[in-house]
């Protein structure tokens, strides 16, 4: 793509023999736009010089929703990691291809009928994806065996995860953080997000630091180590470590009573015994009991569901995976959209490449990995995200996508930034951050309320330095 310049001659210019202007004008006419188009602001530069960042390392777009051409455009065909911008592309092709009302189901199977409270045989739990089977949906699913005449299973409880074929996870290999719940690999049957919560409180009283287990888990132990100290709390999750052995986590270390209440989330066992201990917990609450194993199966063709739990819609689950970020639930949405069963990674990305091609969106630079942006190979670039925005705004679904955005200085990821600015619930945008990348993608009004798409990437050692550099533009953008 090429702009074209008009120039003037000045007295001076009209000396040069033609031909020397002649060349002039056909090299000017054969950099490329993105190039030519208006330097950054000098807000933003001043910001990046200060943070060491150079202006290789970040791209940006600013372009009006009702514009043919961009406001602002720098490095914007560069192919960049977008981290968790990248959950724009999945949420919106979810937003279109499934819609807003699509869900979930997790069913409870049998092949025999429960008699006299007893059901002498398998139950099967199978799972279709959802990514939003937390605790409370978990134990409603408990609750309808319950009052449809299970109290004991004879058997074995099956865990039918079929609906996806997925590559073995390792947990550790992207941070070497294997405990952090963000880290949990994709699951048909994903429940509670894999992740077990624990609360940390110091007791000023005592001068102690107690560990209160907030998820049921069957048979817990919790080794509480952790000391009290009456310091500044800091970065209070890197002063303690947690061990699992076993059905035990052990906690050392210490924790400052600055810190109040922390909660603290782990996801410290495989799926098969995260369910285990969740179910047997809260089937004993509910006054059941299971008296065969549970282990990884297939429910039989002539099984027949006795409980059904369904998810919310899928407008509310993309609203909690943009507004705070959810990796997990993000990659649960992705694989969703293969529409094959089971669903594989390269099916969702064969249904997106479609889906953008459908929508004549050319972005070559989009390369997909898991959909979340948690992802060391995924790439897109600021042209494409700001074409997908573009898109996005003129769909049918873009209430949808817009309401799940994160506003600025009001609530999800960024309620603690732009506060007491122009921008300040004027910009819904997605953030993403990851080691060596800062990036921020959406919307923004400006003081005559005419919207804005806004794209910032940085690459670079230096990016989580760059989050001066990012709010310059937004509040340059609120401010013309």
């Amino acid at each position: 793509m090429h702009r074209t310049i008009m120039t003037h001659l000045n007295p001076s210019s009209q000396s040069r023999p033609f031909g020397s202007l002649l060349k002039t004008l056909v090299l000017v006419l054969a950099v490329p736009l993105n190039v030519l188009s208006a330097e950054l602001p000098s807000s933003v530069t001043a910001a990046l010089k200060e943070a060491g960042i150079p202006l290789r390392s970040v791209g940006v777009v600013v372009h009006s929703v009702d514009a043919d051409q961009a406001l602002l455009r720098h490095n914007a065909q560069q192919p960049m990691n977008p981290a968790s911008v990248m959950k724009l592309v999945t949420t919106y092709a979810a937003l279109e291809l499934l819609g807003p009302a699509y869900t979930w189901k997790t069913e409870a199977l049998i092949e025999t009928s429960p008699a006299a409270g007893q059901l002498n045989g398998n139950l099967y739990l199978r799972g279709s994806g959802d990514p939003r089977l937390a605790l409370e949906q978990f134990w409603l699913l408990l609750r309808q065996l319950r009052v449809r005449g299970v109290s004991d299973i004879a058997g074995d409880l099956v865990l039918d995860r079929s609906a996806f074929a997925l590559p073995a996870h390792d947990a550790a290999e992207f941070d070497n953080e294997p405990l952090r719940p963000y880290n949990a690999g994709p699951d048909a049957l994903l429940v509670n997000l894999k992740s077990l919560r624990l609360t940390l409180q110091a007791d000023l009283a005592q001068k102690a630091v107690s560990v209160i287990a907030e998820t049921p888990s069957d048979e817990l132990r919790i080794v509480n180590q952790l000391k009290f100290v009456d310091d500044a709390c800091g970065d209070w999750r890197e002063r303690f470590k947690v061990a699992v052995n076993g059905q035990g986590i052990e906690l050392t270390g210490s924790f400052s009573a600055a810190c109040g209440v922390k909660a603290l989330h782990l996801s410290p066992w495989p799926a098969d015994v995260q369910v285990e201990r969740l179910f047997r917990a809260l089937w004993r609450e509910l006054g059941g009991t299971l008296r065969g194993k549970v282990r990884e199966g297939l429910t039989p063709a002539l099984a027949r569901p006795l409980a059904v739990q369904e998810s919310p819609a899928l407008g509310e689950v993309v609203r909690e995976i943009n507004k705070y970020s959810n990796n997990v639930m993000a990659r649960q949405v992705f694989l969703t959209l293969a529409g094959e069963r089971p669903a594989t990674p390269d099916g969702a990305r064969r249904r997106i490449r479609s889906w953008l091609e459908e929508k004549n969106l050319k972005l070559p630079e989009l390369m997909l990995d898991n959909g979340s942006g948690l992802s060391r190979s995924e790439r897109a670039s600021a042209d494409g995200l700001s074409q997908l925005l573009l898109a996005a705004w003129k769909s049918p679904v873009m209430p949808e996508l817009m309401s799940s955005l994160p506003l600025a200085g009001v609530d999800g990821t960024l309620k603690k930034r732009l506060g007491n600015s122009a921008a300040t619930g004027r910009a819904h945008l997605k953030t993403g951050y990851l080691e060596g990348v800062r990036a921020i993608a959406g919307y923004a009004l400006d003081s005559s309320d005419k919207r804005w798409v806004v794209v910032f990437l940085i690459n670079d050692p230096k990016s989580r330095l760059g989050k001066p550099a990012m709010d310059a533009l937004l509040r340059w953008v609120a401010e013309r």
